[in-house]
Protein backbone atom coordinates (compact mmCIF):
# COMPACT_ATOMS: atom_id res chain seq x y z
CA UNK A 1 0.00 0.00 0.00
CA UNK A 2 1.07 3.32 -0.97
CA UNK A 3 0.67 5.64 2.09
CA UNK A 4 -0.64 8.48 0.89
CA UNK A 5 -3.71 10.36 1.39
CA UNK A 6 -6.83 10.21 -0.89
CA UNK A 7 -8.93 12.80 -3.06
CA UNK A 8 -11.99 11.38 -0.91
CA UNK A 9 -10.36 11.82 2.49
CA UNK A 10 -9.87 15.23 1.71
CA UNK A 11 -13.40 15.69 0.29
CA UNK A 12 -14.63 14.51 3.37
CA UNK A 13 -12.39 16.90 5.83
CA UNK A 14 -13.78 19.60 3.71
CA UNK A 15 -17.31 18.47 4.55
CA UNK A 16 -16.64 18.30 8.62
CA UNK A 17 -15.03 21.41 8.32
CA UNK A 18 -17.80 23.28 6.49
CA UNK A 19 -20.34 21.58 8.96
CA UNK A 20 -18.26 22.94 11.67
CA UNK A 21 -18.23 26.65 9.93
CA UNK A 22 -21.61 26.27 8.94
CA UNK A 23 -22.91 25.61 12.84
CA UNK A 24 -20.99 28.23 14.02
CA UNK A 25 -21.67 31.04 12.24
CA UNK A 26 -25.25 30.01 13.07
CA UNK A 27 -24.98 30.09 16.47
CA UNK A 28 -23.09 33.78 16.12
CA UNK A 29 -24.55 35.15 13.14
CA UNK A 30 -22.50 38.48 13.92
CA UNK A 31 -19.57 37.21 13.00
CA UNK A 32 -20.33 36.90 9.14
CA UNK A 33 -19.99 41.18 9.48
CA UNK A 34 -16.75 40.73 11.28
CA UNK A 35 -14.27 43.16 9.11
CA UNK A 36 -12.13 40.68 7.26
CA UNK A 37 -9.40 41.99 4.90
CA UNK A 38 -8.39 38.17 3.58
CA UNK A 39 -8.72 38.16 -0.34
CA UNK A 40 -10.02 41.66 -0.16
CA UNK A 41 -13.04 40.50 1.70
CA UNK A 42 -14.38 43.31 3.75
CA UNK A 43 -16.17 41.64 6.14
CA UNK A 44 -16.03 37.21 6.73
CA UNK A 45 -19.40 36.32 5.09
CA UNK A 46 -17.87 37.35 1.74
CA UNK A 47 -14.63 35.18 2.52
CA UNK A 48 -16.95 32.08 3.42
CA UNK A 49 -18.98 32.95 -0.08
CA UNK A 50 -15.46 32.55 -1.46
CA UNK A 51 -14.63 29.72 0.02
CA UNK A 52 -17.40 27.94 -0.90
CA UNK A 53 -17.93 29.20 -4.00
CA UNK A 54 -14.06 28.50 -5.59
CA UNK A 55 -15.39 24.91 -4.19
CA UNK A 56 -18.56 25.26 -6.80
CA UNK A 57 -16.20 26.27 -9.19
CA UNK A 58 -13.55 23.90 -9.12
CA UNK A 59 -16.13 21.22 -9.01
CA UNK A 60 -17.66 22.32 -12.30
CA UNK A 61 -13.90 22.85 -13.54
CA UNK A 62 -12.79 19.29 -13.02
CA UNK A 63 -16.11 17.94 -13.94
CA UNK A 64 -16.00 19.79 -17.40
CA UNK A 65 -19.28 21.61 -16.47
CA UNK A 66 -19.27 25.33 -17.44
CA UNK A 67 -18.32 27.50 -14.44
CA UNK A 68 -21.28 29.48 -13.22
CA UNK A 69 -19.90 33.07 -13.03
CA UNK A 70 -19.64 34.36 -9.97
CA UNK A 71 -21.97 37.51 -10.18
CA UNK A 72 -24.40 34.66 -10.72
CA UNK A 73 -24.19 33.20 -7.55
CA UNK A 74 -25.45 34.17 -4.34
CA UNK A 75 -23.72 36.58 -1.45
CA UNK A 76 -25.44 35.03 1.23
CA UNK A 77 -27.79 34.73 3.78
CA UNK A 78 -25.59 31.22 5.03
CA UNK A 79 -27.72 28.35 3.61
CA UNK A 80 -27.16 29.73 0.21
CA UNK A 81 -23.68 29.64 0.36
CA UNK A 82 -23.16 26.35 2.36
CA UNK A 83 -25.71 25.23 -0.74
CA UNK A 84 -22.73 25.96 -3.13
CA UNK A 85 -20.56 23.87 -0.86
CA UNK A 86 -22.58 20.93 -0.61
CA UNK A 87 -23.44 21.16 -4.78
CA UNK A 88 -19.68 20.80 -5.21
CA UNK A 89 -19.21 17.79 -2.37
CA UNK A 90 -21.66 15.96 -4.80
CA UNK A 91 -20.48 16.42 -7.47
CA UNK A 92 -16.85 15.50 -6.52
CA UNK A 93 -18.26 12.63 -4.58
CA UNK A 94 -19.80 11.65 -7.93
CA UNK A 95 -16.67 11.64 -9.77
CA UNK A 96 -14.78 9.88 -7.07
CA UNK A 97 -17.47 7.37 -7.14
CA UNK A 98 -16.82 6.61 -11.33
CA UNK A 99 -13.76 4.19 -12.02
CA UNK A 100 -13.66 5.87 -15.67
CA UNK A 101 -12.90 9.45 -14.12
CA UNK A 102 -9.39 9.93 -15.89
CA UNK A 103 -7.31 11.74 -13.10
CA UNK A 104 -4.28 12.44 -15.30
CA UNK A 105 -6.61 13.79 -17.77
CA UNK A 106 -4.85 18.19 -17.98
CA UNK A 107 -7.25 20.57 -18.01
CA UNK A 108 -6.11 24.10 -19.84
CA UNK A 109 -7.20 27.19 -17.18
CA UNK A 110 -7.18 30.96 -18.92
CA UNK A 111 -6.06 32.26 -15.24
CA UNK A 112 -3.64 34.87 -16.23
CA UNK A 113 -2.31 35.19 -12.90
CA UNK A 114 -0.72 31.95 -13.30
CA UNK A 115 2.77 31.09 -14.75
CA UNK A 116 2.10 29.46 -18.20
CA UNK A 117 3.88 26.28 -16.62
CA UNK A 118 1.10 26.05 -13.77
CA UNK A 119 -2.15 26.26 -16.72
CA UNK A 120 -2.32 22.96 -17.29
CA UNK A 121 -3.02 20.75 -13.87
CA UNK A 122 -4.36 17.30 -13.96
CA UNK A 123 -7.56 16.76 -12.84
CA UNK A 124 -6.66 15.33 -9.80
CA UNK A 125 -3.95 18.46 -9.05
CA UNK A 126 -6.99 20.93 -9.60
CA UNK A 127 -9.50 19.07 -7.06
CA UNK A 128 -6.54 18.51 -4.62
CA UNK A 129 -6.02 22.33 -4.24
CA UNK A 130 -9.65 22.84 -4.32
CA UNK A 131 -9.96 21.05 -1.40
CA UNK A 132 -6.58 21.96 0.66
CA UNK A 133 -7.41 25.77 -0.15
CA UNK A 134 -10.82 25.68 2.05
CA UNK A 135 -8.72 24.30 4.74
CA UNK A 136 -6.42 26.99 4.42
CA UNK A 137 -9.19 29.70 4.69
CA UNK A 138 -10.61 28.03 7.12
CA UNK A 139 -7.36 28.52 9.49
CA UNK A 140 -6.79 32.08 8.51
CA UNK A 141 -11.41 32.25 9.45
CA UNK A 142 -9.78 30.27 12.74
CA UNK A 143 -7.61 33.46 13.41
CA UNK A 144 -10.15 35.69 12.58
CA UNK A 145 -12.86 35.28 14.65
CA UNK A 146 -10.22 34.54 17.96
CA UNK A 147 -8.75 37.71 17.38
CA UNK A 148 -12.23 39.57 17.42
CA UNK A 149 -12.51 37.57 21.11
CA UNK A 150 -14.83 34.85 19.76
CA UNK A 151 -12.65 31.78 19.70
CA UNK A 152 -14.27 29.00 17.93
CA UNK A 153 -12.77 25.80 18.84
CA UNK A 154 -11.53 24.78 15.36
CA UNK A 155 -9.25 21.92 15.49
CA UNK A 156 -8.28 22.28 11.22
CA UNK A 157 -5.47 20.78 11.58
CA UNK A 158 -5.11 16.60 9.59
CA UNK A 159 -4.30 15.31 12.73
CA UNK A 160 -7.64 16.27 14.47
CA UNK A 161 -9.79 15.32 11.48
CA UNK A 162 -12.30 12.05 11.84
CA UNK A 163 -12.13 11.93 8.17
CA UNK A 164 -9.13 10.48 8.01
CA UNK A 165 -7.66 7.61 9.79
Amino acid sequence: MTPAITLEELLNWSRQSAQFWKAHFEANPALLQLPCTIDDSGVLQELVRHIWMAELRWAQCVSGRPMVPRTDLPTGPLDALFAMHEEAARMVQSLLDDPAQDWDERLTLSYESLAPALRKPSRRKALAHALLHSQRHWTQVTSLVREAGFPSGFQGDVLFSLALE
